[in-house]
């Protein structure tokens, strides 16, 4: 049943009404796990899912139709598809830090190649779990989608059974573990990892748009974006003055003091939030720093001083510290980022073509922008994923349909020619097949 294209527009229409209906309930969850305002819950949550949903079911008949593809002289005469179909039940893991998005955008992929799902959504964002558990339920058979919550031990629980796919968005130490038990049964994955993102300003950008566009980018969601610039690499030039933009949007975007600020997103939890402050001494803060314990917020907070063997620099920050380091030359800049895992993404704000085009050929990312940072994300017309240690496979649109599609390939010969040219004894079949094999 799932495999009717019919079926499967009646279950995006069916997710989309449920989602409207349970709005409410999904940013009062968001504000409960995340302190997300309701602006920023539903941009970059909500309402990217239903751009996705419209996106899918715009196309969704014309990618699931039968590609016709050429077929070699050597076949003659015969026809040769390509026959999309679904895996069959895919497991879906999602994370804590847009736990709404990155849970629902992998199963409409799922949805539209026509598999069945278990969405296992993280034990982190446990209000934002319990309103997907309660739309999944209430708008789909347990047979056909079914969300299953808890800690570690569900997760492991999960990976030792068999599933024909799986969909994992999170750290790259855990996407190992998610790969290794997946090899057990030979089953493909997605991963969705994350690193240490760069970001790239020369003396060329325009400052203040460049300033006000990365502080958006890192800040947002108090930095807990996997694709959030996670340093800065400016060239020496304009560092002073690139930093004084920066100090102004701060203010600007979140007030004197953004830990008293409603609308300021606060660290998933305690854990992380111990992890983060001992990052913040590793260079010089010369802006922020301030943090509130019981609320587990963390001001904006630049550092200044920084080096490649700085503690800050060897994990991913995954919050509110934004690393400053100087470059002289961009060679020497992709360089060094080229030392290191390769990172989900790249920003570079620049008006020289050439600098553009040299990061463009010489530095390999997942994806990024040139002059602004995360939005490359926010389209269903473009794949989004890693490379390398950020990630393997990709989605969004097109993309998600792939990754939760096998291609069948199918020859049709026909039954009114048969050249026997390849059937024994071969005799002086050898020259005749060198002039049609050449």
């Amino acid at each position: 049943e799932t495999r009717d294209l019919s079926f499967r527009l009646r279950q995006l229409d069916r997710l989309h009404k449920t989602i409207l209906h349970y709005e409410a309930e999904i940013l009062e969850a968001l504000k409960k796990d995340l302190n997300k305002p309701d602006f920023e819950g539903y941009m970059t949550e909500i309402g990217m899912v239903y751009e996705e949903i419209r996106f899918v079911r715009k196309h969704l008949r014309r990618w699931a139709r039968p590609k016709q593809v050429r077929t070699s002289a050597a076949q003659f005469p015969a026809v040769s598809r390509i026959y999309p179909e679904p895996y069959g039940t895919v497991l879906i893991m999602a994370p804590w830090n847009y736990p709404f998005q990155l849970a629902l955008e992998p199963f409409i992929g799922a949805i539209a190649a026509g598999n069945c799902a278990i969405i296992k959504p993280s034990e982190y964002s446990p209000n934002t779990s319990m309103v997907i558990e309660q739309m999944i339920r209430e708008a789909f058979p347990a047979s056909y989608a079914f969300v299953v919550q808890g800690g570690r031990e569900i997760n492991q629980s999960l990976l030792s059974e068999k599933f024909d796919f799986i969909f994992f968005t999170g750290s790259p130490a855990v996407g190992r573990i998610v790969m290794e038990e997946a090899s057990h049964y030979l089953t493909p994955v997605c991963l969705e990892l994350g690193g240490k993102s760069p970001c790239i300003v020369d003396e060329t950008a325009n400052l203040g748009l460049a300033a006000k566009r990365i502080v958006w980018g890192k800040f947002l969601n108090a930095g807990q974006t996997c694709v959030a610039p996670d340093y800065l690499m400016v060239q020496e030039t304009v560092k002073d003055e690139l930093i004084h933009y920066i100090k102004k949007y701060i203010h600007q975007f979140y007030g004197e003091n953004p830990c008293m600020n409603s609308d300021y997103v606060r660290i998933v939890n305690a854990k992380h939030f111990c992890r983060l402050l001992p990052l913040m001494e590793s260079g010089e803060i010369i802006h922020g720093g301030r943090f509130h314990k019981e609320r587990l917020q963390i001001e904006p907070t630049i550092l200044d001083h920084v080096s490649w063997n700085s503690p800050v620099m060897e994990e991913e920050i995954f919050g509110p510290i934004l690393p400053v380091l100087v470059y002289h030359d961009l060679r020497e800049a992709i360089s060094d980022i080229n030392r290191h895992p390769k990172p989900l993404a790249l920003y570079l704000f620049t008006n020289n073509k050439k600098h553009e085009q040299y990061v463009l050929k010489n530095a390999s990312y997942g994806g990024g922008c040139i002059n602004d940072t995360i939005v490359h994300l926010a389209t269903s017309h473009m794949p989004f994923g890693g490379v390398g240690e950020s990630g393997m496979g990709s989605y969004h649109g097109k993309a998600s349909f792939d990754t939760f599609s096998h291609r069948k390939g199918v020859l049709k010969k026909s039954n009114f020619l048969d050249i026997p040219l390849r059937y024994p004894p071969y005799r002086h079949s050898l020259s005749l097949l060198k002039k049609v094999m050449k």
